[in-house]
């Protein structure tokens, strides 16, 4: 399932194998919460070369429904994608007002933005709906704190967390669907390790560490990575969730991660923030209207092949949206490239440079 093909210190490289495929590690995943990424179609991800991309089994299971996924012949056929799709399994959904509406020991309640229906979501309700989706990766079900909880409520969700688990574990009954595990435990020291041990004490296909990326900062994300991977298994694949710049994924990926996802990528090409291999440029800014170069002169997307830095200055001045489609088509085969190189420098044995030098030279300006 999962096999480790080349290492420099930490990081490393391998091979996730899925019923859609093989994988390439470390790999980006694009969110595709609905089973539609914004801007972007299935077509642009196959042109792209994108291999993975992540969905929200809570999301589909309120609309447009098990029934209705079951009728499109599931969720690779409806969306004309025949690779890797993730599933989240609702844990996120724990963090916002819009949906959640209690959380015990057994299940949690949740509340549908779509027609305000109540939902009692128990870790094995999650394993069918995932499992009737056939994701080719299941996520279990965790109780994900918000970032302002204390220490008492995170001590209980990583006790919850553990215990979702095991139940997850229990009811998978999709073979070949794999499935995954997330740690917990915010940034606190104690129950990152604690909950990492837990999870570690179980067998799965992954290991993810979740909960971060909602306002903790760089250190404080870098340091509770550090917490959690030491006690996760050398021999399984580790995702990072929920962590899509290109400065957290070079660092923590040698830490050892070899998953991530994010919609960084896209949330910042439609506020006119484009990736290169020098940092994030903002289009909109007065400097780039007669600058008449690609958006990086390093990169072979469909952007940068056609069209310059004026040209989408110009129809980001002129409010002529097409211009959030052309930046999000760059951001994507940008991390995509780069995910590419990284692996690329590990395999080589110059992964060390190939970091030093690009935090060197990555500014936002």
């Amino acid at each position: 399932m999962f096999q480790i093909t080349s290492e420099e210190k930490k990081a490393r490289t391998g091979i996730l194998k899925t019923q859609h495929g093989k994988v390439e590690t470390p790999f980006f995943m694009p969110v595709a919460t609905k089973l539609g990424l914004k801007l972007i179609n299935s077509q642009d991800l196959k042109d792209i070369k994108i291999k993975t991309i992540i969905s929200n089994a809570l999301i589909l299971y309120l609309n447009p429904g098990l029934e209705f996924l079951e009728k499109a012949k599931g969720i690779h056929k409806f969306i004309n994608y025949n690779d890797t799709i993730f599933t989240d399994s609702g844990g996120f959904q724990m963090i916002s007002d819009n949906f959640l509406i209690s959380i015990n020991k057994k299940h949690v309640r949740f509340r549908s933005p779509f027609d305000s229906s109540i939902h009692k979501i128990t870790p094995e309700k999650n394993m069918e709906i995932q499992s009737a989706l056939n994701s080719d990766v299941a996520m279990c079900l965790d109780y994900m704190p918000r970032f302002e909880n204390n220490y008492e409520s995170l001590k209980e969700s990583v006790k919850i967390t553990y215990e979702w688990a095991k139940r997850c574990k229990d009811s998978h009954e999709n073979k070949k669907q794999l499935l995954f595990c997330i740690s917990q435990g915010g940034t606190f020291k104690d129950l990152r390790e604690k909950s990492a041990k837990l999870m570690s004490s179980l067998d799965f296909d992954g290991y993810a560490i979740g909960g971060l990326g909602i306002g903790e900062g760089s250190d404080l994300l870098n340091k509770t990575v550090d917490y959690s991977i030491k006690y996760m298994p050398k021999d399984k694949p580790r995702y990072l969730m929920g962590i899509g710049t290109p400065q957290h994924i070079i660092e923590s990926i040698s830490k050892g991660i070899d998953i991530f996802d994010s919609c960084y990528a896209t949330k910042h090409a439609r506020h006119e923030m484009a990736f290169t291999l020098k940092g994030e440029i903002r289009l909109g800014k007065s400097k780039y209207k007669e600058d008449f170069t690609p958006l990086d002169e390093n990169c072979n997307c469909f952007t940068c092949k056609n069209y310059t830095r004026a040209y989408i200055h110009y129809l980001i001045k002129i409010n002529e949206p097409s211009w959030k489609r052309l930046v999000t088509i760059h951001n994507i085969t940008f991390l995509n490239n780069f995910l590419t190189q990284i692996r690329t420098s590990i395999k080589e044995n110059n992964f060390t440079k190939f970091k030093k030098d690009f935090i060197k030279n990555y500014k936002v300006k």
